[in-house]
C-alpha cells in the first residue's frame, strides 16, 4: 500500500476511534437546562438508559425508601477535580453532579420488584417505568437540585421545578398497588437530600463517607466499597475513617441496629440537631445523647393530629401505642411520617420498627 494511502487510512481509523468515544458529562454552572439530555449523564436508546463510563454508579448502605421504586444513583465529579475529607465527611468540588433515577421494575411473573438484589447498572425500558431523575448539582454558592420527569414515551425528561405527580397502577403479589407518585419540587428536593455537616458545608443524602463504605452489593458482601472505586478514580486521595453502617435489610445482625439504621436513613436527615425537625427535639440519626432523645418515653412537641391521641413517641413493649410507628403507618398528608416522598406505607420498615419496640423493656409510667 503507497505511504499516501496508509495516512488515508490512519486518519479514518483514528477518527472512528475518537467518535466512538464517549462524551463526558456536562456540568452547567449557572444554566437550569429544561432537558435532562443537556446534562450528558446518560446513553439513551430503544432499550437501555445506561449511565456514561465518566459517571460512577454507586448505591448507599441504605436506602430511603420512595413508594417501592428502584432507584439508579450516579455520581460525576469533572476531570483533574478531586473531592477532599473534612472532618471524616466528603467535601465535593464545584461541578460535582450527583443523580438519582426512580423507576419500577417487575419481575419474571410481571409482579413489582419491592427490593432490590443487586444495582442495576442500566435500566432496561421494556421491563421498567421511568418516574424521575433528580440532579444534585455542585455550584459555586452550594447544592442546586433539579427534579426531571420523563415523558411516556421514555424518550426524554423534562425540567419541573414546581414539581409535579401522575397516577400509578402497579401489579403486586400482594394486590395491585393504585397511588398517586408525587415528584417534589427543588426546594423540597434540596431539603432532604442535603444535610448540613459541622464544617459548615452541604452534602447528598446518601453519598456520604459513611453511606460509601459500602459495596453495592452490600450486605451480601462487602469486599470493594464505592470509597474504593473513587480513590481509583482519582476522585478522592484518601478513604475515611469510618466502618460501614449496618444494613437495616440484613437479618443476622442486632434488631436493634437495623432499626435504627432504618430510622437514620429514612428519618435522620430531618430529625437531627441541625436538620428541620430540630425543634422537635427528636434524634434518629443517632446522635441521641439520652434514650429520651431518641423517642423513648417523649411526649410530642408539635405532632398536632399526628400524635393519634398517643402520649409518648416509643412505649416500650407497646408499638401500638407508640407514636412514631402511628406516622409511620399512616399516609394522611398532616399526620404520615416521613411527610414528603411517599403515598404508600412501608410495610417491611414497619414491620422492623414494631418487631424492635416490641422487645425493648420498661415503661413510661
Amino acid at each position: 500500500m503507497k505511504p499516501s494511502r496508509l495516512i488515508v487510512v490512519g486518519a479514518l481509523l483514528l477518527t472512528g476511534l475518537t467518535a466512538c468515544e464517549q462524551a463526558p458529562p456536562i456540568f452547567h454552572a449557572a444554566e437550569n437546562p429544561s432537558r435532562l439530555s443537556d446534562w450528558n449523564l446518560f446513553e439513551l436508546n430503544a432499550t437501555t438508559l445506561t449511565p456514561v463510563e465518566a459517571t460512577m454508579v454507586f448505591r448507599p448502605a441504605n436506602q430511603l425508601f420512595t413508594d417501592y421504586a428502584q432507584k439508579m444513583r450516579t455520581l460525576w465529579i469533572p476531570d483533574g477535580l478531586q473531592a477532599t475529607l473534612v472532618d471524616g465527611e466528603i467535601e465535593y468540588p464545584v461541578g460535582t453532579v450527583v443523580s438519582k433515577t426512580f423507576y419500577y421494575r417487575s419481575d419474571a411473573a410481571g409482579n413489582l420488584r419491592k427490593e432490590p438484589e443487586a444495582i442495576d447498572q442500566s435500566i432496561e425500558l421494556g421491563s421498567n417505568k421511568l418516574m424521575e431523575t433528580r440532579l444534585l448539582v455542585r455550584r459555586e454558592a452550594g447544592w442546586d437540585a433539579f427534579p426531571y420527569v420523563w415523558n411516556e414515551e421514555e424518550t426524554e425528561a423534562f425540567l419541573r421545578v414546581a414539581g409535579t405527580s401522575q397516577p400509578v397502577n402497579l401489579k403486586s403479589d400482594t394486590g395491585n398497588l393504585d397511588f398517586v407518585y408525587f415528584v417534589p419540587n427543588e426546594n423540597q428536593c434540596a431539603g432532604c437530600h442535603v444535610t448540613e455537616h459541622p464544617d459548615g458545608d452541604m452534602h447528598p443524602l446518601g453519598a456520604i463517607a459513611t453511606q460509601l463504605t459500602a459495596s453495592l452489593d452490600y450486605p451480601l458482601s462487602n469486599d470493594s466499597t464505592q470509597i474504593d472505586e473513587m480513590i481509583a478514580r482519582g476522585w478522592l486521595a484518601e478513604s475515611p475513617n469510618h466502618s460501614t453502617p449496618p444494613s437495616w435489610r440484613d437479618e443476622s445482625i442486632a434488631l436493634e441496629d437495623r432499626a435504627l439504621a432504618y430510622l437514620d436513613m429514612n428519618c435522620g436527615h430531618c430529625h437531627n440537631p441541625e436538620g428541620a425537625a430540630d425543634t422537635s427535639n427528636l434524634i434518629l440519626n443517632g446522635e441521641h445523647g439520652q434514650l429520651v432523645n431518641m423517642g423513648l418515653c417523649k411526649p410530642p412537641v408539635a405532632a398536632g393530629g399526628g400524635a393519634g391521641d398517643m402520649l409518648y413517641s416509643i412505649v416500650p413493649s407497646q408499638p401500638e401505642q407508640s407514636i412514631l410507628l402511628y406516622r409511620m403507618q399512616s399516609d394522611a398528608p398532616d399526620e404520615m411520617m416521613p411527610e414528603l416522598g411517599r403515598s404508600l406505607v412501608h410495610q417491611e420498615g414497619i414491620n422492623l420498627v414494631s418487631q424492635w419496640i416490641d422487645q425493648l423493656a420498661g415503661s413510661c409510667d
